[in-house]
């Protein structure tokens, strides 16, 4: 392109804002840059990416558009189909641009370093500077060790460690770039942000999950001045609005976990009965960094593989016709079914009933993890690997810090404890609607009372609760 000064390109993936962006700020720092997005809509199909999370992030890849506009930095969309396509991508779009180098922030599991790894291999032979930072994880991989320099495999003394670092300032945040030349928009030739891609058509609307940096804020400033003193006495009641509900914000990068730290410590240094809440909110951060860790250091995970490898002799039954009624939301089982009908009907589920709905598949009906941890990664607006990962091996307890294999979560006496009115099963279990909460808590006192349109349940979940127990143990001899 004679005549255009030479640029630097940011790569964008799961980090869509300009705010607090590494990657964004730091190629800014050397000139002008130019921004791209690579399509992998092949490669999405078989991670697997649902499509509700699909069309959240051309939402947010339009919204990331516009701010990048602002800033006067082009953004080029254009397609790779799978990662091993993207290597040759960049490689083209580096010489049709003439670009000297390029800035990307750095993700942890097996395929997405493979990726990275070939593009910084192809590009460099090129003579094309790669430049790699870390966003997705507020204490990278790697930082948080052990004394004799291993990586932690349980969560409290990796948490222990993560604050120490704490005690050493909490990050700063990194402003957006200063604007550009108005003249580099005039680059021609971007790719348009598909509207939609073929196989991600998603039934959701899109006012449930408004997307972009600026509303990923908006809801971090109310859950901070609204939300956050209440957080640990209600983030484990499903029926009221607890969390911060961020969980799709942070996965598709639309605001960094460095800015909610951040947030957290403000309130909690300016309103000491929020204290308690924003400790155990930022405990939850910690946990989110735990599982990138993992991921990094230990990728059999990312391959189907259990992080302790006794549990694969655990004898996992096959049964299609009960998966399919965990999938659907018909096992008869009330908490289970409402968590199982909210994740379809919303993309989301709050994060005690994925643990009951998680150790109910695996432990109750004794059906393999992987086949929910798929599931979920089909239907979850937030899906994010490490984190999905995590949770369901901690719940079946074949992962890291996982719950001991004897540890199962009776689904009737959680939802006794937290959703004592039954106010969540019946806002998504209708057929319910119309049963005092004693009945929804009691199997006996529902096998009476069940309505005609509601299944009966599909399992004991007294007695099989104890054919699980003698399941682990036969594999663990």
């Amino acid at each position: 392109m004679a005549g255009e000064p030479r640029l630097d390109l940011v790569w964008f993936r799961n980090d869509l804002r300009v705010r607090d962006n590494p990657a964004l700020w730091h190629g800014a720092q050397h000139g002008p840059v130019a921004a791209v997005f690579v399509l992998c809509p092949d490669q999405w199909r078989t991670h697997p990416m649902a499509p509700c999370r699909a069309d959240f992030l051309l939402r947010s890849l339009r919204a990331l558009e516009g701010e990048l506009a602002r800033l006067n930095i082009p953004l080029w969309v254009i397609g790779g189909d799978t990662f091993a396509a993207v290597p040759d991508a960049l490689a083209s779009l580096c010489r049709r641009l003439g670009a000297r180098a390029i800035h990307w922030n750095d993700e942890y599991p097996l395929d997405e370093a493979r990726r990275d790894g070939a593009v910084a291999a192809r590009l460099g032979a090129s003579g094309i500077a790669c430049h790699r930072y870390h966003d997705r994880a507020l204490a990278p991989p790697g930082t948080v060790v052990k004394a004799d320099g291993g990586g932690y495999q349980v969560f409290t003394p990796f948490k222990r460690a993560w604050l120490n670092l704490l005690d050493q300032g909490a990050p700063d945040l990194l402003p957006a770039p200063r604007r550009q030349s108005p003249g580099c928009m005039a680059w021609t030739g971007r790719g348009d942000i598909p509207g939609a891609l073929p196989g991600f058509a998603s039934a959701l609307p899109a006012t449930l999950w408004p997307a972009g940096e600026r509303e990923a804020r908006r809801r971090l400033d109310q859950f901070c001045r609204d939300g956050l003193a209440h957080y640990q006495r209600q983030r484990d009641l499903p029926a009221l609005e607890g969390t911060s509900a961020l969980s799709p914000y942070l996965a598709v990068g639309a605001i960094s976990p460095q800015e909610c730290l951040r947030a957290a410590l403000q309130v909690k240094a300016g309103d000491g009965a929020a204290a308690d809440g924003a400790d155990t909110w930022i405990s939850e951060l910690v946990w989110r960094d735990f599982y990138q860790h993992i991921v990094a250091a230990h990728p059999r995970v990312c391959m189907g593989k259990p992080f302790l490898p006794g549990t694969d002799r655990v004898p996992w039954r096959d049964d299609p016709v009960q998966f399919e009624a965990w999938c659907q939301g018909r096992t008869g089982v009330p908490l289970v079914d409402a968590g199982m009908r909210q994740l379809r009907e919303t993309g989301w589920m709050h994060n005690r009933v994925r643990m009951v709905t998680a150790m109910f598949l695996a432990k109750n009906l004794l059906i393999d993890w992987r086949l929910g941890e798929r599931f979920f990664m089909e239907h979850l607006v937030d899906g994010d690997f490490p984190a999905n990962n995590g949770g369901w091996q901690w719940s079946a307890s074949t992962g890291t810090d996982a719950a001991p294999y004897f540890r199962i979560f009776n689904s009737f006496s959680q939802a006794e404890r937290f959703d004592p009115e039954g106010a969540y099963i019946q806002r998504f279990v209708p057929e319910l609607r119309g049963l005092p909460a004693r009945v929804l808590h009691k199997p006996a006192l529902l096998a009476r009372h069940r309505p005609a349109t509601y299944p009966a349940p599909v399992v004991d979940v007294s007695l099989s609760r104890q054919l699980a127990i003698d399941a682990f143990r036969a594999a663990s001899a």
